[in-house]
């Protein structure tokens, strides 16, 4: 008669060695990932945003029903500037849509509109394009914009509700949600917003 012998339990029993190898190749796979994760995330969320521009105020920059991509963290690092696209809620009212707009004047800036043309620090804006400008609005008597704040327009001055209307005004930091940097409307219409 043959005794099988069973091995039952063991307290001896040797671990196997991991290999530094594969462990090193497990860690930077996961550090990848991560570091993808990572920048995907703040794509998304500083260059990811996506307006549609309504109307007719800013051609022939832009037109209506183009997609503009927004650079929401530009301004965390510095102020907007005279000439920037720049998109915000106006008043701030987060059931508005989203305006685009060209920056004219900064803080500090005065602004006035006399005879259609505008004059910012009591010199004529550059903008060789621009058309006399049919309603100077809150603009006809000589604005100085506060601190914070910036004076918009379109670029199409007279079909544009911009700061010279009482219900826009001047446009506080705050409600700017950042610069437009980037628009599309097909594959032959696309480019930088300058």
């Amino acid at each position: 008669m043959a005794f099988i012998q069973s091995k039952g339990l063991s307290f001896h029993r040797r671990r196997k060695k991991v290999s530094l190898s594969a462990a090193k190749f497990i860690l930077f796979f996961i550090g990848k990932i991560l570091i993808t994760l990572f920048l995907a995330l703040f794509l998304a969320y500083f260059l990811g945003m996506r307006v549609t521009v309504a109307g007719s105020s800013m051609e022939s920059t832009l037109s209506d029903g183009e997609k503009v991509f927004v650079n929401r963290f530009l301004y965390t690092l510095s102020d907007p500037q005279a000439g920037d696209v720049v998109v915000f809620l106006p008043n701030g009212n987060e059931k508005s849509q989203y305006y685009v707009k060209r920056v004219v004047a900064v803080p500090g800036d005065t602004v006035q509109i006399v005879d259609g043309v505008l004059y910012v620090n009591g010199e004529i804006y550059d903008d060789e394009d621009a058309e006399a400008i049919e309603n100077a609005g809150l603009a006809e008597e000589e604005i100085t914009i506060g601190e914070g704040e910036y004076f918009v327009l379109g670029d199409n001055r007279n079909n544009s509700e911009d700061s010279r209307y009482a219900n826009i005004g001047n446009v506080s930091e705050d409600d700017i949600v950042g610069k437009a940097w980037f628009y599309y409307a097909g594959i032959r219409d696309m480019g930088l917003v300058k």
